[in-house]
């Protein structure tokens, strides 16, 4: 201190210059002092501060001086300078402060110098300190600025106002507001812009500082507004003067000084659209015309960039209410575009392009109504500049290549706009982006499901948007947002239509958008008005583009106008003249149209109206048609919309009606029509008036129709004038049955009218009008034909058929009696045969049939020594049976024996139960069982020790009575195959093995479907004989038993079967078998058929085999053992087709279609032609012909059932068998073979014509019926062999349908068979018995076989009379049989009972006859397919029907339309397929009465059946699943949905489905499970966990809900179908099913597509209230954590459920989406979400374009819009904050991808992924942050304009990197 203590006292001594001595001494001694004197010292830090804080004047200037010198010379250090100098200005007085600023300064400019101030926050730069130290400095800190700028622009001018940046942040954020500190600003900037004009080449960036700086500026009140205004006049005077001085100098800095201006431009004008803004903006607009004057007047050139100012310009225009603003746009925009088309290349560039200056259109139009007459000049003025440019571009629309604006990456609103409108006008925008917020209506409006969006366009969007708003506005529901809403955007919308207008494909619809702004925005009415008329003009003059579609309906908007009061006298004063001018008629006849129309929006025109109307003038304007046309279409449209104004006009009505103009009268009736219908005027009384002049109605179709439309009114009253409605009623039913067909459209809809109005009558009524109705009524509908005619007759008929229901008589039931004498015969013919002495061993298979020791009572209690005395009757006749049956080594007489055998057993089993009743105390539950072991007991024991002859018939038994048995018979079908399984493999004993086989086959076949065990033992024990066995006929039975077997393999599993824990692996190993045995059967007949082989090598090899399959030796060993006796195995060779034959049925439950088509087609191959007969030689491929005889018969009856045959196949198999029983007749040679063959002919043409005709599918000439049975009648009359007899007797009952020779049980008998076919027809398609035809024939060949039986000299003869009569009395008493002649149950089919409840006269009875003799083969006209599909709708319909064979009705008709196809007339159109929909519709609508109809639809839903429907029938089954559920049962409707489920899973891998019918399978199961769930209260649990598994399947094939291309329709639909099927589910399930963990989000990168599917399942089911908001919510943090290309889909679909959420909920969304953002890995995928939300609620939706890119690209401009309504601004705050807060972490990022700072501390790092859009993302949210700027704290807003962000970025780099992942979701769907 001592060093410096003198010194310091002399700077205290009042001489000026002794002061700056001892000044200059003290620094030069800290200079050059040691270090503990030096600066940095105590002792000199103290020197310095008391120089620094003296108070004169001298020292302390010479002191600043001193001290910068210090630094200069680096001395001290800069900081340390700036900081005394600080200090010290702090405390000076107030004359010296600008000393020390100058000190600052010159620190300052040194500092930067040396690069030592560069990048400084705000609270660290010297002139920020300065400034906020006091008041006094801002004057001299100002010059500071000024000379640091010009001595520091050396070193680069734009890196010295960066510099200046945090400088001037600071002075305009965070000084505090007040007078001085606005004078302080303003002066800054003006002083910064007049140096701009000092230096004009470096001047740019000072210019570019200046408008940054703008954004920041506070906009809080009008003095804000003000300052801010003086700052902009000051840039703008700056700007002109450097422009200028540039122009002078020819500066290369033109281009660049033009863009500026743009962006300065830009910056006025986003003032101007503040809405905080309430003061004028004249300023600004006045000083924008500055900038582009002192352009064009340098002589520069338009720049494409100034499109941008005209866009700004179209956003203030449409804000604007002032006119002398509305002038100065005008004005502005017209002198842009008069700049703009001044250079003629810039004019034929622009013409290809969409001028952004048409967006002028509507607002300058709109203008043309002002007040004021310098608007409406100046609108004028622009508007012939705007229709110059719109008729070049649409003659350019045709000849021009489209090219577009290029976008900056961060949107504003009028960017916004133009891009909409761009993309609209260009066709590049998909339908999922451009209208995506449109697309979804509020859930309160339109429900999810019903949103069929994709085939909307953004006009037609729009228009729905306007009229949902404008309907809650009128219902008071409006909201805040829609409320601004309709301020706001009616004029941008009508703005862009007026635009659309003029576009090729969206110009119609654009008109309605314009329509309903009008409505939105009553203000807009006039200018609608003006629109039509400017348009009107530019599509006129523009005759080669066609645009009269656009016009008409602009012209079509002239009445809707009247709804604004204003308008109406300009529509008057339009229209008036057009009405005084009758001598242009077309223009007369159009005011009257247009007046018309716009009386229906303001009743106040209708006196001018009526007037026009006025009677008298129909005489007037008689010779010009379209006046008279106009005023009767007038006249109609006002009684249909207000009958009391009709009523005003009613002379005019008459006038109309006795005009004998066609059109004229059909108009005049349709008004009458309209009153009446509206009960104005008395129907009956306009009757008598106007009946005498429509007497002609038969000469034009269009008067009989609306005769038609009137006469329908005379319903009600009828009964009050019965004259007159019969007189009606005879008009009606004359024009509906009318036939004449000129021209034949408007006829059909006269006829359809007619039957309409018909309806509207009583059935009693029209039956006393109407002479012979109910004959008339049914010949016309079946000849009917016309679609239209035919679905107006339905609802007619259908009303007749409720009329006739509810006036029914009592049903009266009766026992049937025998229908003719055949039956007679039959019910006699046990008496006549057994009446006196037992007879069993004379008539052995009779007796089996007919043979019972029980009586009639025997069902009350009786001694038990009565039944032992029974069971040993039972027992005796056994073995007397089993001695005299023989079987003589013939396979076909082993299975009759054991058909014979099984009503025998089931007599037996029923004596033997009743013996057990009488010997047991106690009570036994199931008796069965027991009587069945002790019966088997017997039956074993008296087996083994009889003779071989009654030993085979023994085993045959036992088949049979373990056929009688129920499938829970286990144990005793156990032992019965032990038993057999013992013989069979006795090789020793031939007798034994081929008895045994066959009868394990039977017992195979009924086991329980659980018996697996047992099933597979016996069929590999079949198997395996059938290899090693050395006797042809025990191979030949072993085929037979695995043909029987095969029937119970892949059959349906019931109830307890599909608990069955492995039920799926029996299935596999079912299957297996049937492979192995369809391949050892061929490979044993391939041996046979050297012809055949190729074919059954190829059905051979299609079933592999297992290892343990037979030794490849057989067939060569089998060949071997019947080389030598060919004759005696015939029936051996013949069992192993039959058992090939018997597989079909499990073959096609395989779902081997071709296999079956190959065993047909060998079968009928096998099968000897006529010329073969008599050259027949006994080698090995003639003995297939037996068995092939036998077999055809059963195949064609399954590939009939099943559609796998044609009817020409049946044909020619008939004929075979005809032409060979007739050559085998005639050649006279009875050897072994020929006799079986004759045989089999015989039994197989018989089953062939019973089986086809008993299904009803397909109709015989009764010609050659005759024929065959006269064929029968020759082969057992002559003297032929006993075999060849009873052939020809059993060909004869299985024609009748007994069915003999095969174990299927028969087709049933239908009760009303008597009169099912026609006496004049010659085909027949019913069962022989019913046909009046051929009962004379039937009756005599039964009658011949009865006389033989009862008496004949033959006994083997007689013998096989009455077995083949027992057989034919079995299966026409069937019932009564098995009930020992007890009462049987009643059913609709085979129901021993009548219906006397419907006449013939009936209705439903006639239809239903007519039906039933439905027959494509039948002479006369063919009816057609219309006419069936009309009459099973009708029957539908019927609450009951005749008890006719309604399954075998019902499978002609589905297969009559590809019958008739080729036959029916050509103008007549049928849709293909619906026919057999129908079909399936009246199977369902009547299953419940029919048991045919139910099993029907059991067969045509099971799987192998489905798989080979076409798709249509495939879909409706789906769709109908419900109408199944309600008439299965239980166990069906678990194997249905299996089924389904199958289907589903086989349609997804078939080729032959393409894309779209794979969608639709989807669809229809998704509905049909749908209308289950619907049921769900009737549903048992069973099979409701049935459902939820096919859902669940389901919903893995679900695609992506969001796939744009041509399933796009479709895909919507089965997304909409799955969620009305899925809101119906439990919620438990729904939640297990739809279950996403955090597992599933971090793996998404390998199967991002579920999660996406099970996410969006979820948002839609809680838009719809099936799930609640939370689900979603539990989710939210997981999904914003991902990366936006895998779950973009969820992330719109969740945006779309939010946004319809209720307020409080969407709200805290958005806090928590932003809240998330601040920490997720991928912080766009938040920032996409609230871009998604903030764009679904802000009032730009409409105008919104949604992807990847864009959707960041408006948040600043969606979230701004949305925290401006008054409902979001009570979470501004918050949600600001957290927008800040990730702002902040974006930018550090930013900052650390840079390498300029590390990672922070305790944050989650960002994805590397998000990399590449580092900047983008930082620019948004910067952005976003500016534009909310007035919810940021003062120090927030400060670091927000101190940020340092890239400039725009190129755009389509950006979308590139946004939307690079192409594929996406879309790559995982399947």
């Amino acid at each position: 201190m001592d060093s410096y203590s003198q010194l310091l006292e002399k700077i205290r001594i009042p001489q000026p210059s002794l002061q700056k001595f001892a000044v200059i001494s003290i620094f030069e001694k800290l200079r050059s002092a040691p270090p503990h004197l030096n600066p940095n010292s105590d002792p000199g830090t103290d020197a310095i501060t008391q120089c620094l804080h003296s108070t004169s004047a001298s020292v302390l200037d010479q002191s600043v001086r001193e001290l910068c010198r210090l630094v200069r010379d680096s001395k001290l250090d800069l900081s340390r300078g700036l900081m005394e100098l600080q200090s010290a200005l702090e405390a000076s007085d107030s004359k010296f402060v600008s000393l020390f600023v100058k000190g600052i300064g010159f620190l300052v400019r040194l500092g930067f110098q040396k690069n030592l101030l560069r990048f400084l926050a705000s609270e660290n730069h010297p002139f920020v300190k300065v400034l906020s130290c006091r008041v006094e400095v801002q004057t001299e800190l100002v010059q500071q600025v000024l000379i640091f700028i010009m001595q520091s622009k050396h070193l680069g001018m734009v890196e010295v106002c960066e510099f200046l940046v945090p400088f001037l942040n600071y002075s305009i954020v965070r000084m505090p507001s007040s007078v001085s500190v606005s004078s302080f600003i303003r002066s800054l900037m003006s002083s910064l812009a007049g140096l701009c004009c000092s230096i004009p080449g470096e001047a740019i960036p000072v210019m570019k500082l200046l408008i940054g700086r703008l954004k920041f500026f506070p906009c809080d009140n009008a003095e804000d507004f003000t300052n801010i205004s003086h700052c902009l006049e000051c840039i703008v005077d700056a700007y002109v003067v450097v422009l200028q001085q540039l122009v002078e100098m020819g500066s290369q800095l033109l281009h660049e000084v033009q863009l500026y201006g743009v962006e300065l431009l830009d910056a006025m004008f986003s003032l101007c659209t503040n809405p905080k803004h309430t003061s004028s903006i004249e300023n600004i607009l006045e000083v924008s015309r500055r900038i582009l004057i002192v352009q064009k007047d340098l002589g520069l050139s338009y720049m494409p960039e100034l499109s941008t100012v005209t866009l700004s310009l179209f956003m203030v225009l449409v804000q604007s209410e002032l006119e002398h603003e509305q002038f100065l746009e005008v004005k502005l925009i017209l002198f842009l575009l008069k700049w703009k088309n001044e250079n003629e290349h810039d004019v034929l560039r622009d013409a290809y392009d969409l001028n952004e200056e048409l967006l002028f259109i509507f607002p300058a139009i709109s203008l043309l109504s002002s007040p004021s007459k310098s608007v409406k000049q100046a609108a004028t003025d622009l508007l012939h500049i705007l229709g110059k440019l719109s008729n070049k571009l649409l003659i350019a629309q045709n000849t021009g290549k489209r090219k577009g604006m290029k976008f900056p990456s961060i949107s504003t609103p009028k960017y916004i706009v133009f891009r909409l409108l761009q993309h609209i006008w260009l066709q590049d925008l998909s339908p999922l982006s451009g209208s995506f917020y449109l697309n979804y209506a509020p859930a309160h409006v339109t429900p999810i499901r019903d949103k069929h969006y994709v085939s909307k366009t953004w006009s037609s969007l729009v228009t729905d948007h306007l009229h949902r708003i404008i309907a809650r506005r009128k219902s008071s529901s409006i909201s805040q947002s829609q409320k601004i809403f309709l301020t706001d955007m009616p004029m941008i919308l009508s703005a862009i239509a007026c635009v659309l207008v003029m576009h090729q494909t969206d110009g119609s619809s654009s008109v309605d958008i314009l329509a309903n702004s009008s409505n939105a925005d009553p203000k807009l009415g006039v200018p609608l008005l003006l629109v039509i008329q400017f348009y009107n003009h530019i599509f006129s003059t523009n005759t080669g583009v066609d645009f009269h579609g656009v016009l008409l309906k602009l012209l079509e908007l002239l009445p809707s106008l009247a709804s604004h009061p204003a308008i109406i006298p300009l529509i008057i004063q339009t229209l008036l003249p057009m009405l005084q001018n009758d001598k242009k008629p077309i223009l007369f006849a159009t005011a009257i149209r247009l007046l018309c129309k716009t009386w229906e929006f303001n009743d106040r025109v209708f006196g001018t109206l009526q007037g026009v109307l006025q009677a008298d003038r129909f005489t007037r304007f008689a010779s010009q048609r379209d006046i008279c046309i106009s005023m009767a279409v007038s006249i109609c449209d006002i009684c249909r919309r207000n009958p009391d104004r009709g009523v005003d006009l009613i002379l005019s009505i008459a006038a109309c009606i006795e005009n004998q103009d066609p059109l004229m009268q059909s108009l005049g009736l349709q008004s009458l029509g309209h009153l009446c219908e509206a009960d104005a005027i008395d129907f009956y009384s306009a009757w008598d008036v106007i009946g005498k002049h429509v007497l002609n109605y038969s000469a034009n179709a269009m008067v009989a129709d609306s005769l038609c439309l009137l006469l329908k009114w005379g319903a009600m009253d009828a009964q009050a004038h019965p004259e007159a409605s019969v007189d009606v009623l005879k008009i009606l039913w004359d024009i509906g049955t009318s036939q004449d067909f000129r021209p034949a459209s408007l006829w059909s809809k006269a006829r359809a009218s007619a039957f309409v109005a018909l309806a509207n009558y009583e059935v009693e009524h029209l039956e006393r009008s109407i002479p012979d109705f109910k004959d008339r009524n049914y010949e016309y509908l079946v000849s009917e034909t016309d679609p239209e005619v035919l679905t107006a007759l339905e609802g007619f008929e259908v009303k007749l058929l409720t009329f006739e229901h509810i006036t029914r008589r009592r049903l009266v039931k009766q026992k049937r009696v025998s229908a003719n004498k055949i039956e007679k015969l039959l019910d006699v013919f046990p008496r006549l045969i057994f009446a006196s002495e037992r007879r069993e061993k004379e008539l052995p298979g009779a007796a089996l049939f007919c043979l019972s020791f029980t009586k009639k009572d025997s069902r009350k209690p009786g001694a038990a020594e009565d039944w032992q005395d029974v069971q040993a009757k039972y027992e005796s006749s056994l073995v007397d049976i089993a001695t005299s049956l023989q079987l003589s080594r013939n396979t076909l007489i082993a299975i009759l024996s054991l058909q014979s055998w099984k009503p025998f057993m089931r007599r037996w089993m029923r004596a033997h139960i009743l013996l057990l009743d009488a010997k047991l105390q106690t009570a036994v539950l199931d008796k069965t069982p027991k009587a069945a072991i002790e019966i088997l007991k017997s039956m074993t024991a008296i087996a083994e020790r009889s003779l071989p002859r009654s030993a085979e018939n023994i085993a045959l038994a036992v088949g049979a009575i373990c056929s009688v048995l129920p499938a829970s018979a286990h144990a005793v079908k156990a032992t019965a195959s032990k038993f057999l399984l013992d013989w069979l493999f006795q090789h020793e004993h031939e007798y034994r093995q081929w008895s045994a086989a066959i009868s394990l086959g039977v017992i195979s076949s009924c086991l329980h479907l659980t018996d697996h065990k047992q099933k597979f033992e016996n069929i590999n024990a079949l198997l395996e004989v059938a290899s090693v066995s050395k006797s042809t006929l025990v191979k030949g039975a072993c085929g037979v038993g695995l043909g029987f077997s095969c029937q119970a393999l892949l059959a349906r599993a019931d109830a307890d079967d599909n608990a069955h824990p492995g039920k799926e692996t029996y299935k596999i190993e079912e299957a297996n078998l049937l492979r192995k045995i369809i391949r050892t059967l061929s490979e044993l007949i391939s041996q046979f058929t050297p012809s055949s082989a190729d074919v059954l090598e190829t059905l051979s090899v299609s079933f592999p085999l297992g290892s343990d399959h037979l030794n490849s030796d057989i067939a060569g060993e089998f060949l071997g053992s019947t080389s030598e006796n060919l004759e005696e195995d015939v029936w051996g060779v013949a069992g192993l087709v039959l058992g090939l034959g018997n597989c079909v049925g499990a073959m096609y439950r395989a779902g081997m279609y071709n296999a079956i088509l190959n065993v047909k087609a060998l079968l009928i191959s096998w099968i000897p032609h006529p010329t073969e007969v008599t050259t027949m030689s006994k080698d090995h491929e003639i003995l297939l012909s037996v068995g092939s005889c036998l077999a055809a018969p059963i195949v064609m009856a399954t590939c009939q059932r099943f559609e796998l045959t044609d009817d020409a196949d049946l044909e020619h198999l008939l004929s075979s068998y005809k032409e060979l029983i007739s050559d085998l007749l005639s050649i006279k040679r009875f050897d072994t073979f020929h006799q079986s063959l004759l045989m089999a002919s015989c039994l197989g043409a018989g089953s062939l014509v019973g089986v086809v005709l008993n299904e009803g599918l397909h109709s015989f000439k009764i010609e050659h019926i005759k024929e065959l049975l006269l064929l029968f009648r020759k082969s057992y009359s002559d003297s032929n062999p006993p075999l060849i007899h009873l052939g020809a007797m059993l060909g004869v009952v299985n024609a009748l349908g007994a069915g003999a020779g095969t174990l299927i049980e028969p087709h049933p008998l239908s009760s009303s068979h008597a009169s099912s076919d026609r006496k004049e027809a010659s085909y027949i398609s019913g069962p022989l018995i019913t046909n009046a035809v051929l009962e004379p024939d039937l009756t005599s060949l039964v009658q011949e076989m009865f006389l033989v039986a009862q008496n004949s000299d033959a006994n083997q003869l007689q013998q096989h009379a009455a077995w083949a009569i027992s057989f034919l009395r079995q299966y026409l008493w069937v019932k009564e049989l098995q009930n020992d002649g007890s009462t049987a149950e009643n059913d609709s089919v085979g129901s021993k009972t009548v219906s006397q409840s419907f006449p013939e006269d009936s209705t439903v009875m006639k239809l239903s006859l007519w039906l039933m003799h439905l027959n494509y083969l039948r002479t006369g006209d063919v009816s057609h397919v219309n006419t069936v599909s009309s009459i099973l709708r009708c029957l539908s319909h019927a609450s009951r029907l005749p008890p006719l064979d309604w399954g075998a009705i019902i499978r002609r008709c589905m297969r009559y339309e590809g019958q008739v196809a080729g036959l029916l007339v050509q103008d007549i159109t049928f849709e293909r397929g619906n026919l057999r929909e129908e079909c399936l519709l009246f199977s369902l609508s009547h299953a419940n009465q029919f048991d045919p109809l139910l099993s029907f639809l059991d067969e045509l839903c099971d799987i192998p059946r489905l798989r080979m429907l076409e798709p249509r029938l495939q879909f409706f089954v789906l769709s109908h699943l419900a109408d199944l559920v309600k008439i299965f049962s239980g166990s069906r409707v678990v194997k249905l949905f299996e089924d389904v489920a199958e289907l589903l899973s086989w349609s997804t891998c078939s080729e032959s489905c393409n894309s779209l019918e794979k969608i639709s399978f989807r669809i229809s199961c998704w509905r049909g499970l749908k209308l289950c769930l619907d049921e769900s209260s009737h549903h048992s649990q069973d099979y409701k966990s049935s459902m939820e598994k096919c859902m669940e399947f389901l919903f893995t094939l679900l695609p992506c809900a969001h796939t744009e291309g041509p399933c796009q329709g479709k895909i919507f639909e089965e997304w909409s179908e799955a969620i009305r099927c899925l809101e119906k589910a439990q919620q438990r399930w729904l939640l297990d099913l739809l279950k996403v963990s955090e597992v599933n989000f971090t793996v998404a990168n390998s199967q991002p597509f579920e999660t996406v599917k099970k996410i969006q399942a979820i948002a839609k089911l809680v838009q719809n209230g099936s799930l609640p908001l939370t689900v979603l919510g539990k989710l939210k943090a997981c999904l914003l954590d991902c990366r936006s290309q895998d779950i973009w889909d969820a992330l719109t679909e969740v945006s779309i459920t939010v946004q319809h959420a209720e307020g409080n909920a969407k709200r805290q969304w958005l806090i928590e989406a932003l809240e998330i953002s601040c920490v997720t890995r991928f912080p766009s995928t938040a920032l996409q979400f609230v871009g998604l939300l903030c764009g679904s609620c802000c009032i730009y939706r409409p105008v919104l374009i949604v992807d990847k890119f864009t959707v960041l690209s408006d948040l600043p401009v969606t979230l701004t819009s949305l925290l401006s309504d008054s409902t979001w601004m009570t979470v501004a705050d918050s949600v600001v904050s957290y927008l800040w807060a990730s702002t902040e972490r974006i930018y550090e990022w930013n900052k650390q991808l840079k390498g300029d700072c590390d990672q922070l501390p305790n944050t989650q790092p960002i994805d590397t992924s998000e990399n590449d859009i580092a900047c983008f993302i930082l620019l948004v949210m910067y952005q976003a942050c500016v534009s909310l700027k007035h919810h940021l704290p003062p120090e927030k807003l400060l670091q927000l304009a101190n940020m340092v962000v890239p400039a725009n970025m190129d755009v389509h780099e950006l979308h590139a990197r946004l939307n690079c992942d192409v594929k996406s979701i879309s790559a995982f769907s399947p």
